[in-house]
């Protein structure tokens, strides 16, 4: 099983968060055991201001065993088309074009999507399987 990992669930742990850390931390080993965990470069890029430098958060991420995926543009153009929906539908630019780009390609290149923002995700990625409900 491929598991995308979203940003606040790797910041939990990197930084670490004591009301989520422990949590985020277990989630990632379980998915790690079932099969493989990785990063799309949206992601890679919100965690960059956590690390002192390129190499620091490449040994991270080495350390998770975290593979990093690329967004194509098959990805970018799902991404656009569902925060057109949202935009159009009222949402507040609250949420910006990067939460649909790690959605869509959570919903491209994995099985099951690790997050705590599961409420977002839910309503305008309803076909990603949540991590925490998955099996």
């Amino acid at each position: 099983m491929i598991t995308a990992v979203d940003t606040s669930v790797l910041l939990d742990i990197f930084l670490p968060d004591e009301q989520h850390g422990l949590r985020s931390l277990e989630w990632l080993r379980t998915a790690y055991d079932e099969g493989s965990v990785i990063v799309c470069d949206i992601v890679f890029a919100e965690l960059v201001p956590a690390f002192s430098d390129r190499t620091a958060l490449d040994e991270a991420l080495r350390e998770i065993s975290a593979t990093l995926s690329p967004i194509n543009t098959s990805i970018a153009y799902e991404a656009g088309l569902r925060w057109m929906r949202y935009r159009r539908a009222g949402g507040p630019r609250k949420r910006i074009i990067s939460d649909f780009l790690i959605g869509a390609h959570a919903v491209t290149a994995a099985d099951t999507f690790l997050t705590r923002d599961r409420g977002f995700y839910q309503t305008y990625f309803p076909e990603l399987k949540d991590y925490e409900n998955s099996g």
